[in-house]
């Protein structure tokens, strides 16, 4: 270089510095995406600003809206805690992964150590995980989330409720991975705390993948909110609850965009089903849907749902296609170059075509099953019930069959099933191949089994 005169020297080094530039542009955009999902438990439908909620502000909602893909016909598979955690994070139905029920305390099972996680799955591209919140797939220490591909969990590993007696009458516990560190947990501050977690997980993990699954504790009964969100809505407190909640992802969406993130982070918002409206005032609103949780009615497992991913998804759009939390699972997978399992169906499929209006959801049917029995199934416009919860857990064998057309009655309130006698029949039959194809594969069969006679005895 000393025989270059200064022209040339400059020429030759701006040439460089440009390319060790491009270079790391090129590195940056062929990083892997990183992975937010926030699964709310117990919200619902109609309990945000934009869905129409009169007294509840929800303005990181909306901004993340205004920004990203919003889905009116988005389901979680399950209308209760357990069972959609367990289809959201191995994209497979809970008659195949076996958690069917809800797990409490008293259990000493939980998600199968042969189901295949999301966050176990990424681990072969080198992801950093975390799980952040509510876990719900078995407290001891084989189910626990760092026992299904996460690097790390901080939360109460099952319901905040499960310190009464009859579930096993333990102080609600907080973790950290495999140790209890607070109990019974402060859960005035419980939002907070998951929220500066999850902004800690980011900064630590900017410069590699991640996958970060948030699943806030709140608001499912009992109802907490720290000190500065007391009294803001006019709601009350639940009002104050999901105010709090809004909070939290405004958190996530500012600490993605400071970290540089923002652009190549898919992030995603959701519920793990309905409200619980069996709590009154301290439950939520399903808006103009039928039911709550509990219910495979719509107001049971229609969920609200944003998905942004800035330049790659069209923002501020609404999509109309039916889709599951079980997408989440393949669309993931797709995005991060990793194979979905070929060894075991799954039932998710990949969502960015369809957010990108560039194909129909695959979604279809659509199976909703309470406990271990086929509840309801979606195909198409039509909804058909086999059994319905009338309240208070107590559920009856539809006599007959009920069918609604959901993009005419979404409310699920006119029954049609004698005016279509033929879309019952060829429902019907659809589900019956479908219970068949289960029963012939029995997978999880003694976890299913085992999980059926406890609630009997």
């Amino acid at each position: 270089m000393k025989n270059l005169n200064r022209r040339t020297f400059l020429k030759h080094s701006s040439l460089g510095l440009l390319g060790v530039s491009l270079m790391g542009c090129a590195s940056k955009q062929q990083q892997s995406p990183n992975f937010v999902i926030i699964f709310i438990d117990d919200m619902g439908y109609g309990d945000t600003s934009r869905t129409g909620h009169p007294t509840i502000s929800t303005p990181n909602l909306d901004r993340l809206a205004d920004q990203g893909v919003t889905m009116t016909q988005f389901y979680s598979v399950a209308a209760v805690c357990s069972p959609s955690r367990a289809a959201l994070l191995t994209g497979r139905y809970q008659i195949r992964n076996g958690v069917t029920k809800v797990l409490f305390p008293y259990h000493d099972v939980g998600l199968p150590k042969t189901e295949k996680t999301l966050a176990s799955l990424l681990k072969q591209k080198s992801y950093a995980t975390a799980c952040i919140g509510k876990w719900h797939l078995g407290h001891h220490p084989e189910f626990l989330p760092t026992s299904h591909g996460f690097d790390y969990y901080y939360g109460i590993p099952y319901s905040n409720d499960m310190d009464v007696k009859e579930w096993g009458g333990i102080p609600t516990p907080l973790m950290r991975n495999e140790t209890i560190i607070e109990q019974p947990c402060d859960q005035t501050t419980i939002t907070k705390r998951y929220t500066q977690e999850s902004k800690k997980f980011i900064q630590e993990h900017k410069d590699k993948p991640f996958f970060l699954y948030l699943a806030h504790t709140m608001p499912h009964f009992p109802l907490f909110r720290s000190e500065k969100f007391v009294d803001i809505s006019r709601r009350g407190l639940y009002g104050d609850v999901i105010s709090e909640l809004d909070w939290s992802v405004g958190q996530i969406m500012d600490c993605l965009k400071q970290q540089g993130l923002e652009k190549n982070t898919l992030l995603i918002f959701t519920s793990d089903n309905g409200p619980w409206t069996m709590k009154g005032v301290q439950g939520g609103s399903s808006g103009l849907l039928r039911g709550g949780k509990a219910s495979t009615f719509e107001g049971g497992v229609r969920e609200p749902f944003i998905a942004r991913f800035p330049g790659k998804l069209p923002a501020g759009s609404i999509n109309m296609e039916v889709a599951t939390t079980m997408d989440l699972f393949t669309t993931c997978l797709t995005l991060a170059g990793v194979p979905v399992p070929d060894d075991r169906p799954i039932d998710g499929n990949d969502l960015m075509p369809v957010w990108r209006n560039e194909q129909s959801s695959k979604s279809d049917p659509v199976y909703f099953y309470w406990d271990d029995k086929l509840a309801a199934m979606r195909s198409g416009k039509y909804k058909l019930h086999f059994r319905k919860h009338i309240g208070n857990w107590v559920w009856v064998d539809c006599d007959p069959l009920e069918l609604y057309d959901l993009e005419i009655d979404p409310s699920e309130k006119y029954e049609i099933s004698a005016q279509f006698p033929e879309i019952v029949s060829r429902l019907t039959e659809q589900a019956e191949k479908f219970k068949k194809e289960i029963a012939e594969r029995g997978e999880n069969k003694e976890l299913i089994e085992k999980l059926e006679n406890w609630q009997q005895s």
